[in-house]
């Protein structure tokens, strides 16, 4: 399965670039273990910041970033078979949450709960 990680990135940080990408951190290390389950994990961060970068991004939380930041996520849902919400508060992990139910697609709180693929 193709599956979105979502979780807090910005949540709680008050634009922090220091704990913004220590979220980061947490999220690519829920990755790999999605990956080492069978599975091809996406964060919409790996795809929103080189983008919004490539577009004159600064930080994180400036102006061209808002522009793909949720964008991004919101279109890599409709690719996925399943998202991961990881515990912490977030409104946009959230709203992909609720987005990915109004799709139909999975949505799973436990990494226990995504079955193990032998490759």
């Amino acid at each position: 399965m193709l599956i979105l990680i979502a979780g807090p990135v910005r949540s709680g940080t008050n634009g922090n670039e220091v704990l913004i990408h220590e979220n980061i951190k947490k999220l690519d290390q829920i990755a790999l273990q999605v990956y080492q389950r069978g599975h091809t994990p996406v964060i919409g961060e790996w795809l929103a910041l080189p983008l919004a970068s490539a577009a004159g991004s600064q930080k994180i939380g400036d102006e061209i970033s808002e522009s793909f930041l949720y964008p991004v996520a919101h279109r890599l849902i409709h690719c996925c078979d399943a998202i991961l919400r990881i515990p912490g508060a977030s409104q946009g992990a959230d709203n992909d949450v609720r987005i990915g139910r109004e799709r139909g697609i999975a949505i799973f709180t436990q990494l226990d709960e995504i079955p193990v693929v032998e490759a």
